[in-house]
């Protein structure tokens, strides 16, 4: 029983992977807007076979938008959340392919504030980039890389080793550093320290170090890792998003920095500045519902169960 499971774990990962790499082949053979359109029709076929992952989807926007939205405008929305993720995971796959160098991104990608990271890089006490799983979000690393930034990105691992190294790959391909979650704290603090950067994303409940802050109106476990680095490093926190625009452009907004308050009191600090993160991120999910990962379990962990 657990061979035939292995088996057909493995088979479904190869098709996978074949496929991705079909996608990629594709992807550089087609205008860019046509491509997009295809991927986000790719996208609508998904939202009528993936029951399990659209229930989720439904779930989660009645959840942060039962009282808001009626259930038929949530369900449009559940259908346009699979669309834009098709269209926004076509980018990235099409620019594993095309983007090697600044003037290839300037072609499709816009950057708004990018003197936002001058000023905070110009403190000299390192720069964490917050941001979130909203739109084609690998490719503000791809900016960050291109632009000579060298920025270290902490991710989980996929199941699947050559899943993981195709992605991987990718994000190292322009200088971007991938370290594996849970190996990254000493390294972080050490790149910090040095004047570098860092690109995290908290606004997924995984199983790294978490408190509970209000996201949605909801409790939800949040990891601290963002809050805890700048604490101890002192670096600038600096948010960014990226979303895809009606003008078929993905914008990448680079903020001023976000203050972190430290009173001496370690735990209600990063309580605190974590719900300061939170908000940021809540804020621009709220402008661009349509470009955010529903599907993903964010309040799955329940109280007592986080890791302390």
């Amino acid at each position: 029983m657990v061979g035939t499971k292995k088996l057909r774990r493995k088979i479904r990962y190869t098709i996978l992977y074949r496929f991705v790499q079909f996608l990629i082949f594709i992807s550089t053979s087609l205008p860019r807007v046509t491509w997009l359109r295809f991927c986000g029709f790719l996208g609508k076929i998904a939202y009528m076979f993936a029951a399990q992952t659209r229930r989720l989807t439904v779930k989660h926007l009645t959840m942060a938008y039962g009282k808001e939205k009626s259930q038929a405008e949530i369900r449009k929305l559940s259908r346009k959340v699979f669309e834009m993720l098709g269209k926004n995971a076509g980018d990235i796959l099409r620019a594993s392919g095309t983007v090697d160098t600044w003037d290839d991104l300037q072609k499709f990608l816009v950057v708004h504030g990018y003197e936002n990271y001058v000023a905070a890089q110009q403190k000299g006490k390192g720069v964490i980039f917050l941001t979130c799983h909203l739109g084609a979000f690998d490719l503000q690393v791809t900016t960050m890389a291109v632009r000579g930034l060298n920025p270290n990105i902490i991710g989980t691992p996929l199941k699947d080793e050559r899943l993981n190294k195709l992605l991987w790959g990718y994000r190292n391909k322009h200088g971007a550093i991938a370290i594996e979650r849970g190996r990254e704290t000493f390294r972080m603090i050490k790149i910090l320290k040095s004047g570098g950067s860092v690109a995290l994303l908290i606004d997924q409940d995984t199983k790294v170090k978490s408190r509970f802050v209000n996201f949605f109106g909801m409790p939800a476990a949040t990891p601290v890792g963002a809050t805890v680095l700048a604490m101890k490093t002192g670096a600038i926190v600096v948010p960014t998003y990226i979303y895809l625009g009606n003008d078929w452009k993905q914008h990448m907004h680079i903020l001023p920095e976000i203050p972190i308050t430290v009173t001496g009191d370690d735990e209600a600090d990063m309580v605190y500045n974590t719900q300061i993160l939170t908000g940021f991120i809540e804020q621009q999910i709220r402008e661009h519902p349509e470009q955010w990962v529903w599907m993903h379990e964010r309040w799955k962990t329940q109280p007592g169960e986080e890791i302390a």
